[in-house]
């Protein structure tokens, strides 16, 4: 099993930066892919970026290329998200979480959830 606990969200003006972090306990995370999703209010869980177990292999959803960067350091057992020039349609709960197997977008491809962490985009 993995405990996943999300943090770094907070309020961002539209055009800056924020790094979310996502520390991992329990079950080896060096061995895990992961990935980052999120939610907003009155949508369906949107996948936002994936990260296979050493770093070596990405993979993210089309609004979020080339604005965000996943990375990880498995030293620490972190996952990060690197969000920049963030837009309104930004603002969403980010999840984190450990895939297991089929699609990297799939929710379903993924097995275990953090409580996320709440990113507003201000106009």
């Amino acid at each position: 099993q993995v405990q996943l606990v999300e943090s770094g969200g907070g309020l961002v003006q539209a055009g800056g930066s924020l790094r979310l972090s996502c520390a991992a306990s329990g079950r080896t995370f060096s061995s895990v892919a992961m990935g980052w999703f999120r939610q907003a209010p009155g949508k369906d869980r949107e996948f936002v970026a994936y990260i296979n177990w050493n770093g070596g292999d990405t993979y993210y959803g089309d609004s979020v290329r080339g604005r965000f960067t996943i990375s990880r350091e498995n030293a620490k057992n972190t996952l990060y998200l690197q969000m920049s020039s963030v837009k309104p349609e930004d603002t969403a709960v980010y999840y984190c979480a450990s895939y297991y197997s089929g699609s990297r977008s799939n929710i379903q491809s993924y097995e275990y959830w953090g409580q996320g962490t709440q990113v507003t985009v201000s106009s």
